[in-house]
């Protein structure tokens, strides 16, 4: 295979990374001389992630519009013209075969100035609702890789490829040896159902909340509960747990009763296969993943998203019975309650199983790479 000389440009959260990650290194496996540059957000943790995974990246000083009045609004302007301008320059000197936007405004000014300069763009949609920057760019696009149907609502039908998210390495259906690899990884109970409550490498305010105070209640449960908690609020989870009478911290874990908590999950390979049920927020990447796992799962999509696209996201599950969801709103009051009728329901857990796994498209990356390909020879 030919040598090609590819930007890969989004970023902003891991829903944007993971999946231009896994491009990258499927591109890579198909064509190991091909040259691949990331362009992010100056500040963002792409800037970090990127370069731990090998590959080069240059930021760029945008950023995103505030929704409530932010006096950063007014510096927009001038971020956005200064990106433009040192977008072209990173054209200029890379000189890419294509151009290829994950979605964030990360990839605005990149794709806009390399299809003005002629060069064909590749998009990724991860949402089942478009974001604006992916909407205006689709327009100037060769093709949109979705990961949900009926996204010409959108996109030029002509243009639009379903492919799927591409998904983390490692994630694939659990197996017999992996569920006890997990159990004792987390020193869980191999005789209790597990119910994984997973708030992102942040953390989920509500999740932690409503977690909070079923420790506290202290009723004895005849399942047990993985809680990861995220990082932003790490401290005062500590101190949560220090303050309750016979907590213990054993292999890293924080533990009381029957919940074991610990801000970040780094196998969530593991935390897929010892899971009985998933609680998670909606992102794109994440369902992907608990697809491909075929993980009942109970969404509670985020509210401060963009265009509200979690609940899009969920909605899509939802309606084909492959998934349950409570809104944020709704959670305090009704979250936990039906976290424990799904746990204690079989025919449900299965019926919830087999009907995401359908869902999953595990070579999502590996086809996009092959498109990248196919539109270079073009």
């Amino acid at each position: 295979m030919k040598r090609y000389r590819i930007i890969i440009s989004g970023g902003g959260t891991g829903g944007h990374i993971f999946p231009a990650l896994s491009i990258a290194d499927a591109v890579r496996s198909l064509s190991p001389e091909s040259e691949i540059l990331f362009v992010g957000a100056q500040g963002k943790m792409e800037m970090q992630k990127v370069p731990q995974a090998g590959y080069r990246i240059e930021g760029l000083p945008v950023a995103g519009l505030q929704r409530k009045l932010n006096i950063s609004n007014l510096k927009l302007p001038f971020k956005i013209l200064k990106s433009l301008s040192l977008a072209g320059r990173i054209i200029d000197s890379f000189k890419p075969d294509i151009a290829v936007g994950v979605g964030g405004y990360a990839s605005a000014p990149l794709l806009w100035k390399a299809a003005a300069k002629g060069i064909p763009c590749l998009i990724q949609e991860q949402n089942s609702y478009a974001g604006l920057t992916n909407r205006i760019l689709g327009k100037k696009a060769a093709l949109i890789c979705t990961a949900y149907e009926k996204m010409e609502r959108f996109f030029p039908e002509d243009k639009i490829l379903l492919t799927g998210n591409p998904i983390r390495k490692g994630i694939t259906p659990p197996t017999a040896q992996e569920r006890s690899q997990a159990i004792l990884h987390f020193g869980l109970d191999p005789d209790k159902k597990t119910i994984a409550v997973v708030g992102g490498s942040l953390g989920c305010g509500t999740f932690n909340r409503i977690m909070k105070k079923f420790t506290t209640e202290g009723k004895e449960s005849d399942f047990q509960i993985l809680w990861q908690s995220g990082g932003a609020g790490s401290a005062i989870t500590e101190e949560f747990f220090k303050n309750l009478p016979g907590s213990i911290i054993r292999d890293g874990f924080r533990r009381y009763g029957n919940v074991i908590n610990t801000d970040f999950i780094s196998r969530m390979d593991l935390a897929f296969a010892a899971a009985d049920l998933m609680v998670s927020r909606a992102g794109a990447g994440t369902i992907s993943e608990l697809c491909v796992v075929g993980k009942p799962t109970i969404f509670v999509p985020s509210p401060i998203v963009a265009e509200d696209h979690q609940t899009h996201n969920a909605k899509a599950l939802v309606t084909k019975n492959a998934a349950l969801m409570v809104s944020d709103s709704d959670a305090d009051a009704k979250l936990m309650d039906l976290m424990e009728k799904t746990i204690h329901n079989p025919s449900l857990l299965d019926s919830l199983s087999k009907n995401i796994l359908p869902l999953a498209r595990p070579e999502a990356a590996r086809t996009i790479a092959e498109k990248i390909f196919e539109i270079i020879e073009k």
